[in-house]
Parts: C-alpha cells; structure tokens; sequence
C-alpha cells in the first residue's frame, strides 16, 4: 500500500508542471495535470471518430500516464525544433524512476503504456497522439492564438507538426481544424507567417 500511496503523492508534482497555453478565462498558465485530464477526456468524447476501432479506455490510461516524466524533465512547446532525443531520454529515465516506486507489476503495466503512447504503433496510440496534439490547438483556436503569438509559431510550423499525427489517429478532426487553423491565419493569431 505504501509503495502505491508514495507514487500517487509524486504525481502531484505534475500539477506543477506548467506549460505554454492558458486554460480559457484565466490568466495563469495550464499545468500538465490539466492537460492530461483534459486530453482523456477529449479523447473518450471523439472515440467514435478514431481513424480505427480503438480500446477507449486503453486510450484513457495511456493519456493519464504519457507525461508523467515531466516531474523531472518540464514541459516542451510541441512546436520546438530540436533537442527531442535528450528530451526522449530524459523522459525514459523520468518515468522509469517514478513508476518504480510501485510494485513492479504495477510499474511495468504503466511502463508499457507510456512506452505505447512513444512508438505510436498502434491505433489507439494514434488516436491518443491526435488527442495530445489537438487539446494546446483548441486552446488557442479559443483565445485567438494566444501561445502562437507569445511564442512566435507560424501557421506552417502548426500544421507540420500537428497535421500528421492528427489526421492518422482522427482525420475528421483533422478536417475541422484544418478549417478553423485556415481562419486562424486570416485573424492574425500566428507569431509568424
């Protein structure tokens, strides 16, 4: 129990995890707490509409654990460039100290998970990625492109790096957004263009 109890008080400290987007109405910074509830839930609402039948409720558990390693590591912007290897490693090395603080059924079943979500073979590690790259999207469809701005990412760099993996996991997803990211750009919501 105690090995159980020491793992799920270690993953408070993603509450503390901030990342680049707003939540809606407020003025502060999402954490990736947030962004993890939000994304399963986002995921367990478009299920229908995954590119393949998919297990929602393996969907579920991986979205809840695929950023458990920013306890260690911190968020990174999807739209960064370079430095995804280190990151990658750093993030392995992350979750392999946080899921061993349970016992090690427990751990491996979670390891496997994350490890899932990272190769993205699957259909529902598809689907669960177009759900990961869709929800900081959303977001800044809803306040006119706030992170872009801020943070200077162009309308291209957007749809090259969220365009694929959402229209493999959810391609009327990714027919929506496509849309609503065209009249993003006709606002002026990109940092760049």
């Amino acid at each position: 129990m105690q090995q159980i109890i020491d793992f799920i008080l270690e993953l408070d400290k993603l509450k503390g995890v901030t990342r680049k987007t707003r939540p809606l109405g407020l003025e502060r910074q999402e954490n990736s707490a947030e962004h993890s509830w939000q994304i399963a839930m986002l995921a367990a609402s478009l299920a229908p509409y995954a590119a393949e039948p998919v297990d929602i409720s393996h969907v579920v558990a991986m979205l809840l654990v695929h950023d458990i390693g920013e306890i260690d590591t911190g968020d990174t912007i999807v739209y960064a460039e370079d430095g995804w290897e280190e990151r990658k490693a750093a993030e392995l090395a992350a979750v392999t100290r946080i899921f061993g603080l349970l016992p090690d059924t427990q751990a491996q079943r979670f390891m496997s998970l994350w490890q899932e979500f990272e190769n993205g073979e699957t259909a529902e590690a598809r689907f669960a990625h177009a759900a990961d790259r869709a929800m900081p999207v959303l977001l800044n469809l809803a306040n006119n492109g706030q992170s872009w701005r801020e943070n200077g990412i162009s309308h291209a760099r957007v749809v090259q790096r969220i365009g694929p993996p959402i229209q493999s996991g959810c391609p009327a997803l990714w027919d929506y957004l496509a849309e609503q990211l065209a009249h993003a750009r006709q606002q002026g919501w990109f940092g760049a263009d």
